[in-house]
């Protein structure tokens, strides 16, 4: 009964409560003084007083109260844009609860977004010293080398080709690092233009391993189809960016790859999809870095990442365009048996 009320019967059972309090205690007057009463009158003046106290209580109940809450309740509606459809507070048949069951979901949400921006926060935060960090390597090794030169070393024929050559180096690899995340920032602003277009899924393998096969053959890596899963499929997407795709999940199969290993690309019938997955029996990744593994300039084996060429930026530009092409990549992987990476393409009939 005094579940789910309106604002109106609040004041009318507020201003009814009043009422029969007073309406008891003039009965116990009359009943305890015998007085004599013209009850047609009593009724009367009690009627009358119930209706003057009903509008007090609403005049009160509106100026100091419902007035506040229809202003914090205009103020959430106006940032909400689900509010937009909610009942007004004008209405009789809007309730408190209803206002509150809104006010505390606009609430969580509100809690969501802050979380989310702390994490956001914490991450650019992150981001920023990870970016300082990797220019700082290069940009401190080319200092040195060029100081060398400048005090003496450049007219020693001993060590000058050799230091400019180390200063290239790094030259290229700050080129890699800016050339990387300019893409990264396309892919993140829909900057960049994907053109979409059918093509052999297998024949574009194919290609990559003919661009990796000195690479693998310098660790001994061998690169394969799984012989029950290499079909060919035609799919729809951007060949260009998937060819990326493909060179930096194999790179990394064969970087962190052990000798005599092999490298296994596999395509899986599904539908109106096709499920690639490249495996490894390389040295496997943490199950504690998985979840890190497409965050920028993330390296899982942290021993050997100094020693391996690599922006750290590859596997979070795979991630960017899988999601352009509305498709999502997953990991599994194992510590000292391997990893298998696994994304969807649409396939073509």
């Amino acid at each position: 009964m005094f579940k789910n009320l309106t604002i109106r019967q609040i004041s009318l059972y507020i201003s009814f409560s009043i009422w029969l309090c007073y309406f008891v205690l003039l009965l116990s007057y009359v009943f305890f003084t015998n007085s004599q009463v013209n009850w047609l009158s009593l009724i009367l003046v009690s009627f009358i007083s119930f209706i003057c106290g009903y509008v007090l209580v609403r005049f009160l109940f509106e100026t100091y109260i419902f007035r506040k809450i229809k202003l914090i309740y205009k103020i959430i509606s106006d940032s909400k844009d689900s509010l937009k459809e909610a009942p007004s507070l004008e209405s009789n048949q809007t309730t408190i609860e209803d206002v509150n069951d809104i006010v505390e979901e606009w609430a969580d949400e509100k809690q969501k977004e802050i979380t989310s921006l702390r994490s956001l926060e914490d991450y650019r935060r992150k981001y920023v010293g990870d970016i300082s960090h990797e220019l700082k390597t290069p940009l401190f090794s080319i200092e040195g080398y060029l100081h060398t030169l400048l005090e003496g070393g450049l007219h020693d024929q001993n060590i000058n080709e050799k230091y400019l050559s180390r200063a290239m180096v790094n030259v290229e690899r700050l080129q890699s690092i800016v050339d990387d995340l300019e893409m990264i920032n396309r892919l993140e602003s829909q900057l960049g233009e994907f053109k979409f277009q059918p093509f052999n899924l297998k024949t574009l393998v194919e290609e990559v391993f003919s661009d990796l096969e000195l690479m693998a053959a310098e660790m001994k890596i061998e690169l394969i189809f799984k012989p029950s899963a290499s079909k060919s499929f035609k799919v729809n997407g951007d060949k260009e960016n998937i060819r990326k795709v493909f060179i930096n999940l194999i790179n990394n199969s064969i970087k962190y790859g052990k000798e005599q290993g092999r490298t296994k690309v596999s395509f899986y019938d599904m539908e109106d999809l096709v499920l690639v997955e490249i495996s490894d029996n390389g040295i496997g990744i943490a199950e504690d870095d998985l979840k890190h593994v497409f965050d920028r300039f993330y390296r899982a084996d942290k021993s050997r990442s100094n020693h391996i060429p690599g922006t750290g930026l590859g596997l979070s530009i795979v991630k960017h365009i899988m999601e352009a092409h509305q498709q999502s990549i997953n990991v599994r992987s194992t510590i000292e048996k391997g990893s298998t990476f696994g994304f969807t393409l649409k396939k073509v009939s």
